[in-house]
């Protein structure tokens, strides 16, 4: 497109968030050890370092231990070390104790920020020479004439709702690259397009997503315990729908909690906001948060997936690696080690590809790498759990505690039969679900929750959150779901308006809402919403998340 300057590099890295950032610091390292030239650069659509990234997070430091091993000397922000797990099964109004089961066992994890792990990571590699460009959403795919890709490009900034230019316009930037590493974590937009064009999930599983919401809190110093790690399942969750909360206790009377909702889940009535907020008024939860005071506020989808899901992961010009592929660990709860992994093996794979001179534009030794690490060992372990659950809470439990008795070395596997998207039963079909009004102390509504997400989007600029059909949301989604996006939402960005005055009932997007959950893009019932990037530094800005 004229207009846009052009930036060469041998390696560009599309996300930085822990594999992306992995990726790149493991690209200078070997250049460094091999006394190589070697031009990386990171793009990040968020407005610095760390601003979109959410997770739990319990850390295992496998993969930081093989790619910085003098972390604790370099002063990596793994302050609070695991020290106690409770595994909890919750009804209405009573709490059991149960075994921890073994893959949730965290002696020598660490409960972190994963956005503070990330702006650590975006420092080493800065050290090193990573060229780092926070605020650049990566907007397009630039393919060669040969169709493999070559690059991508930002997207313009200045430019109205309208989609003309305003005066404030500044085109995007072309970023050229002899291998791309697209990390952009879980349903990236690019990536999709990537998964499409090239066919990479021919014969493998659909994935299949969970939504995660979580919240920081300030608690009373009495009731902080730094090192507790806390999971339960069952309420309010029915057993037909996947899904927990963890609860876990940092430094500085901090505490992280959460919850998780499979995005299988089939009745259109459910509200994975409304059930988190009412987990918090558990009598055996709600006293951790009374008397504390309420910090931030997120949420994000992962890929829940696992090994069958895993895509064919290089093509011509470019490499998924992290989230994006869907790397997590169901079982452990875990998806930040392997991530990592899946950058520095992708890292080696590459550097080896450009230096020893391999052959044609797809680095196909990235994916034989990553079967013989011990990512690919533990996901194959791990691949019975999760599509166990399909048939509800206690034969999901079952199924779990066989597998992890002989090793996840079943001789069968089972297999994810469809899509997030084509789980929803009719409206008229499910159990209406009543949620409580929010009592504004521990449990809240979903505006003052958006607040603390301090998301921000420039207002005039064209929307990223785009339909396909104009209609479908009325003629379908209404009709026959009952309007799921204004539940399945985290941030209130869908709401139907018009139908109470007497008015045609229409979609109202309240896109300067939006978190960047792409729980929409994933749950749409007929896929008629597609996500895509808005303005870079657009989104969230989440503070020690």
């Amino acid at each position: 497109m004229s207009g846009r300057e052009s930036l060469e590099f041998d390696v560009l890295v599309v996300g930085a968030g822990p594999s992306g950032l992995s990726a790149a610091i493991r690209l200078k390292q070997l250049a460094q050890d091999s006394g190589k030239e070697l031009s990386v650069c990171v793009i990040e659509k968020g407005s610095e370092v760390g601003a979109h990234l959410l997770s739990g997070a319990v850390f295992e430091p496998h993969a930081l231990d093989e790619l910085i091993p003098d972390w604790r000397d370099k002063g990596a922000p793994l302050d609070t070390p695991a020290k106690e797990d409770r595994f909890l099964f919750l009804t209405e109004a009573k709490a059991f104790r149960l075994p921890t089961p073994p893959q949730m066992h965290n002696a020598g994890n660490f409960i972190i920020s994963l956005g503070n792990l990330g702006r650590w990571l975006g420092q080493q590699a800065e050290q090193l020479g990573v060229e780092i460009y926070a605020g650049f959403a990566g907007a397009e795919v630039l393919y060669d004439p040969w169709g493999a890709v070559k690059g991508v490009a930002t997207g313009d900034m200045g430019i109205g709702k309208d989609g003309e230019p305003t005066g404030n316009h500044t085109p995007g930037v072309e970023l050229h690259a002899k291998q791309t590493v697209f990390a952009e974590g879980c349903r990236g937009s690019l990536t999709k397009t990537l998964m499409a064009r090239f066919n990479l999930r021919d014969g493998i599983d659909p994935q299949t997503y969970g939504l995660g919401i979580k919240e920081l809190w300030e608690i009373d110093p009495a009731k902080s315990n730094p090192g507790l790690i806390e999971h339960s399942i069952g309420w309010p969750l029915t057993p037909d729908t996947y899904g927990g909360s963890f609860l876990y206790h940092l430094s500085d009377n901090l505490v992280s909690v959460g919850f998780v909702v499979g995005l299988d889940y089939s009745n259109p009535h459910l509200s994975p906001f409304e059930e988190f907020q009412r987990y918090k008024t558990h009598p055996a939860i709600r006293p951790t948060f009374e008397g504390g005071r309420r910090l931030a506020y997120g949420a994000r989808a992962l890929s829940e997936g696992g090994f069958q899901s895993i895509p064919k992961l290089a093509f011509p010009g470019g490499l998924i690696v992290g989230d994006g592929a869907g790397f997590l660990n169901v079982p452990k709860i875990k998806g930040n080690h392997t991530a990592m992994k899946s950058g520095i093996v992708a890292a080696e794979a590459v550097f080896e590809h450009l230096t020893g001179g391999g052959d044609g534009r797809e680095v196909t030794e990235y994916q034989a790498r990553l079967r013989r690490s011990w990512v690919w060992d533990e996901l194959y372990r791990a691949r019975n759990i999760r599509p166990g659950f399909r048939k509800g809470l206690w034969a999901g439990l079952a199924n779990a505690a066989y597998e992890t008795a002989v090793g996840g070395r079943s001789p069968w596997t089972l297999h994810h039969k469809h899509p997030d998207h084509a789980t929803l039963k009719k409206a008229g079909d499910a159990q209406p679900i009543t949620y409580p009004k929010p009592d504004s102390k521990v449990s809240f509504d979903r505006l003052s929750s958006v607040y603390l997400s301090n998301t921000n989007h420039e207002e005039d600029q064209p929307p990223h959150l785009t339909l396909k059909d104009a209609e479908t949301p009325i003629r379908v989604n209404l009709a026959l779901y009952d309007a799921p996006e204004t539940r399945y939402c985290p941030a209130g960005v869908y709401e139907i308006v018009g139908s109470g005055d007497g008015g045609d009932p229409r979609l109202r997007i309240n896109a300067q809402n939006c978190v960047h959950c792409k729980t929409c893009d994933i749950k749409d019932p007929t896929q008629n919403i597609d996500w895509v990037t808005p303005e870079g530094g657009g989104g969230p800005n989440y503070p020690g998340l």
